[in-house]
């Protein structure tokens, strides 16, 4: 039945034109990019059988076990028979999403395992067939973001640690997979395509495909142009992303930031400095790592977390913070805490967030602005003096007052800008925002 299925697929595939030269957004495509911009913050989501292992005792290990302890995939394929997440709740889920202050979901379909976090037709090695779950997690989580007003993106890895077409290899899996010196590229491809398919015809309206595992084989031919035409042709309105380090390629709609802030690249993954008109997003971990990991406690602190945000909605960009779900289906207390300080955050501050666009001064060590019609938002991170000069504004400045009480902010005109007084006491430990209406 599985090879049936299969074939049915590839022959519908087959009868697909593909037209992605020039690619045009259609009108719901464009409309989503405008809510993907005033979404601003969203949850990322490292979840499969991997969270078994739990990084093995290694701080930096989790989703790429497989990889780094060169686990062969005889012996990997025996963690689905492990794997009962009775735990999870995805009502629970998406509601602490939503108290978070979140406004989307992106999930891991397949990771670079090749084990399919849903009832894959085309593929027996997936959570319904292999584990003594045997349910659909991405359909009950569809469900349930469409009940509570969340949109799920899908997560991707076009790297493939199992497939044995995946070949010539690329720069991880290597030999100790066990996999045979030989491999038909082009059928890896449709495979590929083949589960994209499925998600995007099986599932409702899909927010958008987030793309990894690319820069795994950078100079092969992907294909995108037939794999992105497919897409937009099933969803015109589902946005693609793909985390390929780059530049975006013709087709994508969103550009994404690994671990970094736009335009910088501390981690040495985003080895361009191009900023591209897209929209914009930066994913972030909430410790060291994507997936669950037991003895990874190094957390990010809940002020060093907002104000990494403040500072990507600075540049325009999304803040899309990872989980790593427990093996039970569970989320880490730590990380719920954390969300939900976050959240009260949001409740209180969203206005200078949500809805915002990059403000008329790039983020820098002192903090960041937002825009949102003529109001600026100057939010103010690090500073010990009691004032601060900005740069001049093109428009003229009716008034700047404090976010938190409403008065009124001394400032006074200079040769290079506007100088503002900033007294102690008006001061916010993580964030003083002042409101300037222009």
């Amino acid at each position: 039945m599985k090879k049936l299925s299969y074939l049915l697929l590839l022959v519908f595939l087959s009868t697909m034109t593909y037209a992605q030269k020039g690619y045009t957004p259609t009108n719901e495509n464009l409309e989503n990019r405008e809510w993907f911009l005033d979404a601003k913050f969203g949850l990322f989501i490292h979840w499969g059988v991997y969270s078994i292992m739990a990084g093995g005792g290694d701080s930096g290990v989790a989703e790429w076990i497989m990889n780094q302890k060169q686990i062969p995939i005889a012996q990997y394929e025996k963690l689905p028979s492990f794997f009962n997440p009775t735990k999870f709740d995805p009502a629970k889920w998406v509601s602490m999403v939503k108290k978070a202050g979140m406004k989307y979901i992106t999930i891991t379909s397949k990771h670079h395992d090749g084990f399919a976090m849903y009832d894959s037709k085309v593929s027996d090695y997936n959570i319904v067939d292999q584990t003594p779950y045997g349910k659909d997690i991405l359909k009950a989580l569809k469900e349930e973001c469409d009940k509570q007003g969340v949109k799920l993106f899908f997560y991707y890895s076009q790297l493939d640690w199992r497939h044995p077409d995946y070949y010539p290899r690329g720069r991880t899996g290597g030999d100790y997979t066990g996999r045979a010196d030989e491999g038909n590229w082009k059928d890896y491809l449709d495979y590929m395509n083949a589960q994209l398919t499925e998600l995007l015809t099986n599932y409702g309206e899909v927010g958008g495909i987030w793309f990894d595992g690319m820069w795994d084989k950078p100079d092969a031919n992907w294909y995108l142009e037939e794999t992105y035409s497919l897409i937009h042709q099933l969803q015109p309105g589902t946005l693609i992303g793909s985390n390929h380090h780059k530049a975006p390629y013709p087709g994508e709609d969103f550009q994404m930031f690994e671990r970094d802030l736009p335009g910088e690249n501390t981690m040495g993954f985003n080895q361009t400095g191009t900023i591209s008109e897209l929209p914009l997003e930066m994913c972030e971990t909430m410790n060291g790592c994507w997936g669950f990991n037991l003895t990874d406690t190094n957390y990010k602190s809940s002020k060093q977390l907002i104000q990494t945000m403040i500072k990507a909605a600075g540049y325009g960009a999304n803040f899309l913070l990872n989980t790593g779900p427990m093996p039970n289906g569970e989320i880490q207390p730590e990380n719920i805490d954390t969300l939900m300080i976050m959240g009260q955050w949001m409740e209180q501050y969203g206005e200078s967030i949500y809805g915002t666009r990059k403000g008329p001064i790039s983020p820098s060590k002192w903090g960041a602005t937002t825009q949102k019609g003529n109001t600026v938002y100057v939010h103010i991170l690090n500073l010990e003096e009691e004032t601060l000069e900005l740069p001049s504004f093109d428009q003229k400045i009716k008034s700047i007052r404090f976010f938190d009480d409403d008065t009124k902010v001394k400032f006074k005109k200079t040769a290079n800008g506007v100088l503002l007084q900033l007294p102690a006491d008006k001061r916010n430990e993580v964030d003083t925002i002042l409101k300037v209406e222009i």
